[in-house]
């Protein structure tokens, strides 16, 4: 896609300082420019590099001050972010799209399966029968698709992707590679001979419309019921969700981190990477949690930060580590104490 900065501003309700003319046909990081290639500066840790990058159109907020002569035209927003995120969108429709419509001749869709209009299937994907697809989704190859499975319409699953039985994905999904969604619960009843013996998952996933799920993550089918993606939540690579949890609306969850069975998950929930919670637990709307923070218990009061292995008030977290890092040192200091007390005795 080639714009100008003219053109760029109006779409962005911007305000040009510079070259009006100036054309673009691509996104860079700002300490890494090009001719050509609009950027951004939205955390201030990057402001020098608004002085050195060779981007030509940079994107900065309306209060931005140079401290020095800036080459590249400027064009300022409200929301450097916000901005930010409609032109990448704009810069990927163009990019890896299919054809609506066309469905290979390699893919292998049962009789029974509904493929409604517009909806395109890659390379060797399979629809198994009872299946209904909505209007205008993309199957990207190798993807399977089992029985009884309900996919909206102006989904994305990207290749390698498989969807279990009796699942149900809403609108505007997207689904990365190699996502599960569906497989079994982790169940199993202890014997007395010590061995296990599987506990039917007979339950199934839910996950309502506008959500993304990342690359290699994996939600359980509920045990008996549903387990439930809410609507707007994002999930990163990799994460674990197991059997019967409920993910509330527009929670956002990083990379590795993993959720037992049966746990509920307020709405508006920011969850950081590697974090683990226990089975069986309330999580209050609004709750933050930093990176490989370890949840053992209900978080009953919303809007809160948590931090740490099991997690405590961030504030309180942030002051006890304060003197936990300073331990040694402490421990020297009561031993030069107590040799002194001993020689006075």
């Amino acid at each position: 896609m080639k714009i100008t900065a003219t053109e760029l501003s109006k779409l962005l309700n911007g305000t040009i300082e510079g070259n009006p003319d100036v054309t673009v046909n691509r996104p860079s990081k700002i300490e890494e420019g090009g001719e050509g290639t609009i950027t951004f500066l939205a955390n201030p840790k990057y402001s020098e590099y608004a002085y050195t990058t060779t981007a030509s159109i940079l994107l900065v907020a309306k209060d931005f001050e140079a401290t020095k002569p800036v080459a590249p035209t400027l064009i300022r927003v409200e929301n450097v972010y916000e901005s930010l995120a409609f032109l990448l969108n704009k810069f990927g429709a163009a990019q890896g799209q299919k054809a609506k419509g066309v469905i290979d001749e390699t893919a292998s869709i049962d009789v029974e399966a509904t493929i409604s209009e517009g909806v395109s299937v890659g390379k060797f994907s399979i629809i198994e029968k009872g299946s209904i697809v909505g209007e205008s989704t993309i199957i990207y190859p190798q993807v399977h698709i089992a029985e009884n499975v309900i996919i909206g319409k102006n989904c994305k699953i990207y290749p390698g992707v498989k969807i279990y039985h009796g699942c149900e994905i809403g609108d505007n999904c997207i689904l990365h590679a190699n996502v599960v969604i569906g497989a079994d619960g982790f169940g199993f009843a202890p014997k007395e001979d010590g061995t296990f013996e599987k506990i039917s998952q007979i339950g199934n996933v839910v996950i309502e419309s506008n959500v993304e799920i990342g690359s290699n993550t994996t939600i359980d089918r509920g045990s008996i019921g549903s387990t439930t993606i809410k609507k707007g939540v994002k999930i990163d690579n990799l994460v674990q969700i197991a059997h019967n949890v409920s993910i509330g609306e527009n929670t956002v969850i990083a990379s590795q981190a993993g959720i037992a069975g049966s746990t509920k998950i307020g709405k508006n929930c920011m969850i950081g990477g590697q974090v683990g919670f226990a089975g069986h637990l309330t999580i209050a709307d609004g709750s933050k949690f930093q990176a490989q923070s370890g949840i053992g218990s209900n978080i009953k009061e919303a809007n809160k930060a948590w931090f740490g292995s099991p997690a405590i008030d961030y504030k309180d977290f942030i002051k006890s580590y304060g003197v936990f890092k300073r331990l040694p040192e402490i421990y020297r200091k009561f031993g030069r104490m107590e040799k002194r007390i001993d020689k006075s005795d």
